[in-house]
């Protein structure tokens, strides 16, 4: 059965969480933007989402106020692999989710709905920087200057690919990096996310074999797993990055074949490692053999002051077979929601793709970006949230090893701004993570990462968002927990 329309398992989440009494009638529903931001999806499946609720009777929209609960009785069955929502568990605390979800897609949603019933104080989840970190001022500056000189931005339709200044910025700033490309080479997406999406889609059919890295980013595996397509996890280590020879192995010898290759070679996400420029070029030549695209996730590269200037894969790209995604999410302004990529021979089939998918993106976002990024403001910003971060990961790390000792095994990345801890045998990742999220400490168990069994054992800490304070609370509270699992019998 092909898997529902993501706007539509967002809609049943929510509807199983309004029967399981989590929102109440008149109760405010979260907002476009909050469901944007948790469920890293484009406005237009969100609003889709909220608009499908309002049909189901579960929603009322109200001018300039937004959507309210309104009938918590209705119910609508959604036809697929879902469960449905009569026998969801999703609010009872104490429910090992570890034994009920039937695909990751699932299991992720469910691990966020299930976060949402609770107040949570220390955020370790979400990978992005605390808004006091970004250039809040300087950005407000720059909207009012772009408003001033073009009044009528907001009433007028915006451009096909992406505003010619953010795409000509983006390109100069490239080659800061190594890479040639022109701002025609460039389209602006919604988020990273999009594009690596547009980015499957264009080289890929339903039940295509798509090489990833294990672990990898969570959202990668939702994507393929929505649009159809079959992960094959490469080994990737904490030191080195992806296994080179095991990629080639599975290039030489998996059947059906490899279509495609995702991966994320400078600051990965959850290990925090880089590729070395070598092991990177022999990636590029090593797809470029077997003629399967790569496509490369770069987007934390500039959160580190010692890659800022790193070359990508893209940049040993010399036929067009690399597709560079990348965003400003994580750098600059994460409520903009601005992606962007370069996708090679793939161009004009991206473009089209991204035309029939979401249509334009407003430009005055875009504008404003690209009014900060052409200053030599944004390089002194830069260094600044670099720094920051920096700061934040020391602490990190220091209040790791102080309440964990040796039981936690981990690797200090030089930058990014998450860490990936390495549990004891005996303690479940996940359930560590539902003591913790009881405490209100949101983090981000290893299964999420994996849609292997692998990853039980494994914890992925953001830092970025939080403050010092927050992480030596944080990582006591997850101490503690920790000694009341390793003090408790195990559970059959």
């Amino acid at each position: 059965m092909p898997p529902l329309p993501l706007y539509l398992q967002i809609a049943d989440q929510y509807q199983r969480i309004i029967h399981a009494g989590g929102l109440k009638r008149g109760d405010r529903f979260p907002s476009i933007r909050h469901i944007m931001q948790t469920q890293q999806v484009s406005m237009s499946t969100a609003v889709q989402a909220c608009h499908v609720l309002e049909d189901w009777g579960l929603l009322r929209a109200k001018p300039r106020a937004g959507y309210f609960v309104e009938n918590t009785d209705a119910h609508q069955p959604v036809a697929s692999g879902l469960r449905p929502a009569a026998n969801d568990t999703t609010a009872k605390p104490q429910q090992d989710l570890s034994q009920r979800y039937d695909g990751l897609h699932q299991f992720i949603s469910e691990w966020m709905a299930k976060a949402e019933q609770y107040p949570v104080s220390i955020d370790f989840m979400t990978a992005v920087a605390a808004p006091r970190s970004y250039p809040t001022a300087q950005l407000n500056r720059a909207a009012a200057s772009v408003l001033r000189q073009h009044p009528d931005i907001l009433t007028t339709f915006a451009r096909r690919y992406g505003h010619p200044k953010l795409r000509t910025v983006l390109a100069r700033r490239s080659a800061e990096r190594g890479m040639t490309l022109q701002a025609g080479d460039i389209t602006i997406t919604h988020g990273c996310i999009e594009a690596l999406n547009l980015a499957l889609r264009a080289v890929c059919s339903k039940g295509d074999v798509v090489a990833v890295e294990s672990p990898t980013f969570y959202g990668v595996l939702q994507a393929l797993e929505a649009q159809g397509l079959q992960p094959l996890e490469i080994p990737t280590s904490a030191e080195h990055g992806l296994s080179l020879d095991a990629l080639e192995m599975a290039l030489d010898s998996q059947q059906p074949p490899v279509r495609a290759v995702i991966c994320m070679p400078t600051l990965h996400n959850p290990l925090g490692c880089s590729m070395s420029d070598a092991n990177k070029q022999a990636l590029v030549a090593l797809c470029r053999r077997y003629q399967v695209p790569l496509i490369e996730d770069d987007i934390y590269a500039q959160t580190s002051a010692e890659h800022v200037h790193s070359k990508p894969a893209k940049a040993w790209d010399s036929d067009g077979s690399v597709i560079y995604c990348s965003s400003l999410n994580k750098i600059l302004a994460p409520g903009l929601r601005l992606g962007w990529m370069a996708a090679g021979r793939w161009q004009a089939r991206v473009e089209m793709l991204k035309y029939s998918q979401s249509r334009y993106l407003d430009e005055l976002g875009q504008l404003t970006a690209a009014t900060f990024m052409d200053s030599q403001a944004y390089d002194r910003y830069l260094a600044r949230f670099q720094a920051r971060l920096q700061q934040l990961r020391q602490r990190a790390v220091q209040a790791i090893a102080q309440h964990f000792g040796n039981q936690v095994q981990m690797l200090d990345p030089t930058g990014g701004m998450m860490l990936w801890l390495r549990l004891p045998d005996h303690v479940p990742a996940l359930q560590l993570s539902q003591l913790a999220l009881e405490q209100g400490v949101l983090t981000s168990p290893g299964p999420m990462f994996s849609s292997k069994p692998r990853m039980a054992h494994f914890l992925r800490m953001s830092f970025g968002a939080v403050s010092e304070e927050q992480i030596e609370q944080g990582v006591a509270i997850l101490a503690e927990c920790m000694a009341r699992l390793t003090a408790a019998p195990t559970s059959p």
